[in-house]
């Protein structure tokens, strides 16, 4: 199933590697701007894993207008802008929940930027086409197990007015790359674009599925995967949260499905932020001591063999879910108000407003844990 790649010794060794750029979110509802915000995948994901004590190299660009603190400084690029999105909503009913739209873009993220090491695990979580084929074949040569959210193959955007679009995986460019990857995640909408029975020859697909939790495909099964209940603010990043902390518990050495459950708990507890998550420290130290206690617990089950996944429940994962749980009951999140007297220029946000981990505040959306990214072109 997953299997090591196979390249030669670089002259360093490092944990992880993460490549997708930051951006600039401006959610606007009936023509009206309500938020922005710090925005693209790497933001979201690095809060988890920052938060869980996993080191990573972050590879991202932004243009000279970016205004963000980050813990992960980015490439600056002096030709192009920080890419910039749109999300357009309707009180309306209509079809759509929203309309996406990438307003500019910045450079893409090429194979030279990458760092020269070696990885123990890489994720490609590209928003705005910003991960070309070659910077991905690059990843799957220098790191041991490569993540992918399939977003980042798939999304195409309209040259006339930006509008976000899904092609399938077999008309992205990346198709060939497909037996190479350790796994992939895409959210439930995303899903009719790749031939789920085809990728799980390959490849272990991570299903999201907002509130019913996730499903795991692999080659000789699937299982689905428990969700945690959440007061829902904003749905923003959820599912890059969950891919963190997917991430997190098989660095852990945790089984799959532990792993998903990870994932889930905070994808769950981005959903109680409005922007970006700051977590609860002692939260985060009950979560890595639980996430310890399984480990040990799974010692004896070999939940690992030969450097290969586990991907099956084994004894205790009901209990690992009832643990984590227990945990967001014992140190819960504050969950933060919507308010309109916000700052609307970058000016206001520069002299007001820390943007680490702040957003200038976002409409309280309808979806749970993640986003809806619907396509304007045809599915397949």
């Amino acid at each position: 199933m997953v299997r090591k790649n196979q390249a030669s010794a670089a002259p360093t060794r490092r944990r992880g590697l993460v490549v997708g750029n930051y951006c600039h979110d401006v959610i606007i509802r009936d023509d009206v701007v309500v938020a922005e915000t710090l925005g693209g995948a790497s933001s979201f994901i690095s809060a988890v894993l920052d938060g869980l004590e996993i080191p990573a190299d972050y590879v991202s660009k932004v243009g000279p207008d970016f205004l963000y603190a980050v813990n992960h400084p980015p490439i600056t690029s002096s030709t192009s802008p920080t890419t910039l999105f749109q999300a357009h909503f309707s009180s309306e009913p209509r079809r759509e929940d929203r309309v996406l739209k990438r307003v500019s873009s910045c450079d893409p993220i090429s194979p030279s930027d990458l760092p020269n090491a070696r990885f123990d695990f890489g994720m490609a979580v590209g928003v705005a086409g910003e991960i070309i084929p070659q910077t991905l074949e690059k990843m799957l040569d220098v790191c041991d197990v490569v993540f992918v959210d399939l977003q980042a193959l798939i999304r195409v955007f309209d040259p006339d007015d930006g509008n976000v679009k899904l092609v399938g995986l077999k008309e992205s460019g990346f198709f060939h790359l497909l037996p190479r990857i350790g796994f992939l995640k895409a959210s439930s909408d995303e899903a009719p674009f790749l031939d789920v029975e085809e990728a799980r020859k390959w490849c272990c697909v991570v299903v999201t599925n907002g509130k019913e939790g996730c499903r795991l495909y692999w080659k000789d099964g699937e299982v689905d995967v428990a969700p945690f209940l959440a007061d829902q603010v904003d749905p923003t990043g959820a599912g890059d949260s969950f891919l963190g902390g997917f991430v997190a518990g098989l660095v852990h050495g945790l089984a799959v499905p532990d792993a998903a459950l990870l994932g889930n708990l905070f994808g769950s507890l981005t959903v109680g932020h409005i922007g970006l998550p700051k977590f609860n420290s002692r939260l985060l130290q009950r979560v890595k001591d639980e996430v310890q206690r399984r480990k040990v617990q799974c010692i004896g089950l070999r939940e690992r063999c030969n450097d290969e996944f586990k991907f099956t429940k084994s004894l205790g994962h009901e209990q690992f879910l009832a643990s984590l749980g227990a945990s967001i009951l014992t140190f819960p999140c504050p969950i933060q108000e919507y308010r309109w007297d916000l700052p609307s220029s970058p000016d206001e946000l520069e002299q007001g407003i820390d943007p680490q981990y702040t957003s200038r505040q976002k409409y309280l959306l309808d979806s749970v844990f993640e986003e809806q990214i619907n396509s304007v072109g045809t599915k397949p």
